[in-house]
C-alpha cells in the first residue's frame, strides 16, 4: 500500500461531514474546522452523519489523495461533535480504518516471568 509514514500527524474533524464533499471542500474543512494547512502532509479524517463512511485527505507531496471507506456493518468510532478536533497516532488511525474502537483498545501486558 502506498501511504504516509508512521510518524504522520492525524486529525479528526469531530462533527459529521457531508460525504458528498470532494477534495476541494475537504481542504476547506481542514483549514476552517481543523485549522491546519491541508498541504502540510498531515492526514485529515472526516466521518459521515450515519457513521459508516470515512474519508481521509492527504497531501503526498505531488497532489491530494482521498481515501474513502464504507463499512458494511457497524460505525466508525468517533469523538463527540463538541470535542472539535481530535489528534490520533498512526496506530490509532490503523484501528480506526479497521473499524476498531481506537479510544479504548484492549491493551494487554506481556506475561511476567516467575
Amino acid at each position: 500500500m502506498i501511504g504516509p509514514t508512521g510518524n504522520v500527524r492525524v486529525y479528526l474533524a469531530c462533527g459529521p461531514t457531508d460525504m458528498r464533499k470532494g477534495i476541494e471542500d475537504l481542504m476547506g474543512q481542514a483549514e476552517k474546522i481543523i485549522r491546519q494547512v491541508p498541504s502540510s502532509g498531515a492526514l485529515f479524517a472526516f466521518r459521515g452523519k450515519r457513521g459508516d463512511r470515512l474519508k481521509i485527505l492527504w497531501w503526498d507531496g505531488q497532489g491530494y489523495c482521498l481515501f474513502y471507506k464504507v463499512l458494511e456493518r457497524g460505525r466508525f468510532p468517533w469523538p463527540a461533535p463538541n470535542d472539535g478536533v481530535a489528534r490520533l497516532t498512526s496506530a490509532q488511525l490503523a484501528m480506526l480504518v479497521e473499524g476498531m474502537d481506537w479510544r479504548r483498545p484492549a491493551w494487554t501486558s506481556a506475561p511476567t516471568r516467575v
